[in-house]
């Protein structure tokens, strides 16, 4: 029997998993699969802000994570899908190549999101990727002390940055700039954390403040210009555009919008994950683009290719929300816990303990892409020639 050809884009967190768990479970004279990505090395992304201030992060080569597995790591930039014909097109080191699939898992996730604000693509800086996180260090490594930074947007990312900054560098002001209020989304005990840590770190957080433009040396605002030395924009993020290219059915953002086992609504061959997927979470709510809502999509999408291709029982993997873990600096963080749906309670951990709190989880998604199977011993099945269709799972 010839082998079935699965193809992996992006190795990310989600994409990684993917490749991880079906090699986990598939009999490798069955399957063929290739992991595209840019880079050799595993990118924790929830830790680029730790990496923009001069710390170094662990080194995780794919070679070293895949040996012995199956999984076939294919250095590439993916240029182009072709979702009648199957076919990935890619550039490697040796020029322009095609790769045919009868499995698509679609992971190239995302990238910062200018928002369309002049001056934004040529002066600031971005924390969605490594070479963006490595342009940002060598920026704040050049920068005097008194100089300003400017923190564009007051989500998860921005939090981050502000505080894992201020801390590393207290001899440069650091601003936040937010559209709404600070950690308007929080707890009022959350809420009230972050504006402590704020003070104590010497942040000035500008609330209710849209940016309009950015300069080399200001950013503008419609109360007038804020001096920025460097200016990190973390305004949310923006999907790799090659989906929206295809003829996938995708969002008006261009995610692939897909169905409760990760599967595209449009081509059933080809499966999106994380960042780059419409997919639903409870009260019917589309889940946000995080490591969190990332991490149970790839377990669903893996879970259900192999049991569609071993006519076993396809999974029914809980995408809902526990808390939301944001590090504030290397001593202080907050754990903010949430309902199913991503909506704030009153509980949450504060200081030193959330701090910790957060390091374990970090660790513990980097750890889980090497183990995308979470340690538990698992029988690979056979592929079959006629696939019968899966038994559903119970709810």
């Amino acid at each position: 029997m010839q082998q079935h050809r699965i193809i992996v884009l992006g190795a990310g967190y989600t994409g990684a998993i993917v490749a991880g768990r079906l090699a986990k479970q598939l009999h490798r004279e069955d399957v063929a699969i290739t992991l595209v990505n840019a880079e050799p090395d595993f990118v924790e992304r929830v830790r680029l802000h730790q990496l923009a201030v001069g710390q170094e992060l662990v080194h995780r080569p794919f070679g070293e994570m895949f040996a012995g597995t199956g999984v076939e790591l294919k250095l590439a930039t993916v240029t182009a899908v072709d979702a009648e014909r199957r076919t990935v097109s890619v550039t490697t080191g040796t020029g322009a190549e095609d790769l045919a699939y009868d499995t698509l898992v679609y992971a190239l996730g995302s990238g910062w999101n200018t928002q369309g604000v002049p001056g934004t693509a040529e002066h600031a800086h971005e924390l969605s990727s490594r070479p963006g996180a490595l342009r940002l260090r060598e920026r704040l490594a050049a920068l005097e002390a008194g100089r300003s930074v400017v923190v564009v947007g007051g989500g998860l990312t921005g939090l981050e940055a502000a505080t894992e900054i201020a801390e590393a560098r207290p001899d440069l002001a650091v601003t936040l700039a937010a559209r709404g209020e600070l950690g308007d989304w929080l707890s009022e005990k959350g809420r009230r954390h972050v504006r402590k840590v704020f003070a104590n770190l010497g942040i000035t957080a500008l609330e209710n403040t849209s940016v309009t433009a950015v300069e080399a040396d200001r950013v503008t605002t419609p109360e007038g210009s804020v001096p920025a030395a460097a200016t990190v924009w973390t305004t949310g993020f923006a999907v790799h555009p090659i989906a929206r290219a295809t003829t996938l059915d995708v969002t008006e953002t261009g995610q692939i919008i897909v169905d409760g086992t990760m599967r595209s609504v449009s081509h059933p061959d080809v499966y999106a994950v994380g960042d780059a997927a419409r997919a639903m979470g409870p009260g019917d709510k589309p889940l946000r683009m995080s490591c969190a809502s990332g991490t149970p999509m790839a377990w669903q999408a893996a879970d259900a290719i192999a049991a569609r291709l071993t006519g076993g029982k396809l999974p029914k993997t809980p995408l809902r929300y526990f808390n939301q873990c944001i590090s504030l600096g290397r001593r202080e963080g907050l754990i903010q816990y949430v309902t199913a749906d991503d909506r704030s309670v009153g509980a949450a951990l504060t200081g030193r303990l959330a701090a910790r709190y957060k390091e374990l989880i970090c660790k513990g998604a980097a750890w889980g892409v090497a183990n995308p199977k979470m340690g538990i011993p698992t029988r690979r099945r056979h592929v079959l020639t006629t696939r019968p269709a899966p038994a559903e799972a119970t709810a």
